[in-house]
Formats: C-alpha cells, structure tokens, sequence
C-alpha cells in the first residue's frame, strides 16, 4: 500500500515555538514510518519555512535548523504540495495531510490549508481564531449559560484614557488577587497575578504590550482540571486529569504543572466537566481534537476556563489512559482529516 505523505508543522514565531518542537518531535515518533512518508516542517523564529533532514532528537532540543533546507507550503489547490529548494530550483512534494502543531496562529494555517485544499488535522479556521481570543470564547461561553470566572475586559485606547476607573471597576468586580492577560495571546505570555492597586496597573501595562486588547479574570480559590475531546462519529471525552502545580506567577506556572489523570473528584463535578467540555465542542463548531479547562471551586462547582484547539502532551496521556497508544490516536487523527469534511 502506497504511503500517505504527512507534513508535520512546527516551531514558528511565537514564545512557545520551544513547546512546538517538543509536541512535534512526539507526534513525528508516533506516527507508523510502515504507513506514513513524514516531511517536518519548521517554521523559525524569524518566520523562515524549512523541511527538516535531522533526527527527531534535533528537533525535540531545537537544534534542527542546521540539517534543513527552505521549502514553503504552496496556496496553490491545483497543486496540493510543499516546495523544496533543491540546487536553487524549487522541487514539488505532493502532500497527502498536514499535522500542525504551531502555538499561537489563531486559525491562519488552517486558513492557508483550507486555500490550498490540502486536509489537515483538527479543528478548522473559526474554532481555532476564536479559542485563541480569551475574550471571544469567553463571550461564547456566557451565551451558551457556561459558568466562568468574572472578567473585564478593555482595549489600549480606553486604557490610556481611563485608567484609573478600568482599575476601579476591576476592583469592585474582580478584588484581589486578580489575573491580567492579553486578548490574543499564547500560554502564559504577558500575563501576570496582580495582589494590589500598583501591581494591577502594572499587569494592565505589561499586557497591553503583547496585545492591542486586555483581559482581566477573578482568581479562583480551587483545583485546576482538563480533558481531551475526540470526535470519530461521535464525542468522546477522556478521563478527566486534574493540573498540579506549586508555582504563583503566570510564567511559572506551565513549566511547574503535572496532570494526574484520573481526577480524584466527586462523580458529580465530573458530569458537569463533561458537560460543559460538550457544549463548548459544538458551540465554537469543533471538530477532530480538542482540549477544555476547567476550575472546580472547593464548594464543587465546576467554571469553565479555556478551549484549546491544539493540545499539549496532556492529550496523549489522557488517551492512553483509555488504553489508546499514541500511535493508534495518530492514525485516528489522519483518517478523519482525510475524510473530506468542510472545515469552515
């Protein structure tokens, strides 16, 4: 049987290009080398696309620029194919299926993949824009009566006109300690804990820096959860895994965490993660994988936190737990994006 060319997409020009390799590096390990050609395809940090001839250990610790060579994606739908340079001349790979696991780029690959015509895996342009805008999704999230933390949110101009009332409303609504995000931004960039007047005015700056939008989140006395969603026919949701972490500040926090799956928590508050992780799916038309996270409150009430459309090292470990290798959820994974759904 003929092998299905897949490109695999990483790194690129956001702070989590790192975490990319990482997730790239164990999806391209994953992947039956029987069934697939695998092209890996990083993006670097200054936005140059190479396809990459090193091991998959140079990629997981960053060092696969120096065994790669240019070659662009083409727009083209006529031609489905990566373009490779090759003695200053551009050769055509056709592709069968592209994995991206690009951080941070809000639907505009899965915009280009949808141009070119070539399948790819998971959620399509509007699920993945809209789970990168915490003030979008959140929005969602209150329309389809989802229970969240209380936020704010504000843009530069207002900020820069009236700081002084943005922080007083925040105080009145959210108190401290408080969290300060930007709209559209990546995992723990830009964002900070603000415990006081000063450092709240301070996060509002920082923020403001890494996007033209800011949003500010009650914080939450309680446990941190998440699970994995894969559609094949219908929704499956995995175990739920409860997030460990010990550190206090946003940039800590992802490096520090841990996931014990399954979450020791009532039956109760499991539905109700199930539930919400449910209606955020079909809400922002979701499709393939997923990953939703949650709050749970020490009184048990359980508050939407995010939507993620490309899920970190967490996914594998949930499925595995329901007895799936990574490499039967990597073939899962292609044959729906070969199915020739519309992503929309």
């Amino acid at each position: 049987m003929k092998k299905l060319t897949v490109v695999v997409l990483f790194g690129g020009q956001s702070p989590e290009h790192a975490i990319s390799c990482l997730w790239a590096a164990d999806m391209i390990a994953a992947l039956d080398e029987e069934k697939y050609d695998v092209l890996p395809v990083g993006i670097t940090k200054n936005g140059n696309w190479r396809i990459c001839h090193g091991s998959v250990d140079a990629i997981r610790e960053g060092r696969w620029e120096k065994y790669s060579v240019d070659a662009i994606l083409s727009p083209d739908a006529s031609r489905k194919s990566l373009l490779k340079l090759v003695g200053g001349k551009y050769k055509e790979i056709p592709v069968d299926v592209v994995i991206s696991v690009l951080h941070g780029a809000g639907g505009a690959v899965q915009g280009l993949l949808e141009m070119a015509k070539i399948p790819y895996v998971g959620c399509g342009v509007l699920p993945s824009a809209l789970s990168m805008n915490r003030i979008c999704i959140r929005r969602i999230a209150k329309a389809e009566k989802i229970p969240m933390a209380k936020f704010l949110w504000c843009d530069r101009e207002a900020l820069a006109e009236k700081k002084e009332k943005i922080m007083r409303q925040a105080e009145k609504k959210l108190g401290y300690p408080c969290f300060v995000k930007p709209a559209n931004a990546s995992a723990s960039v830009g964002a900070s804990k603000a415990k006081n007047r000063e450092e709240l005015e301070k996060a509002l700056c920082y923020a403001a820096k890494y996007d033209r939008k800011v949003i500010m989140e009650e914080a939450i006395d309680g446990g941190r959860f998440a699970c994995a969603m894969l559609k094949k026919g219908k929704l499956h949701i995995s175990s739920i895994g409860e997030i460990v972490t010990r550190a206090e500040s946003c940039d800590d926090a992802k490096k520090d965490a841990h996931i014990i799956i399954p979450a020791k928590v009532p039956e109760e508050a499991l539905a109700q993660m199930r539930k919400i992780s449910e209606k955020m799916y079909h809400a922002v038309d979701g499709k393939g994988i997923a990953r939703v996270d949650f709050f749970m409150e020490k009184s048990g009430r359980v508050l939407f936190d995010e939507f993620n459309t490309m899920p970190d090292a967490m996914y594998p470990m949930a499925w595995e737990e329901e007895g799936m290798s990574k490499t039967e959820w990597m073939d899962i994974l292609i044959s729906l994006a070969l199915e020739g759904d519309i992503h929309g």
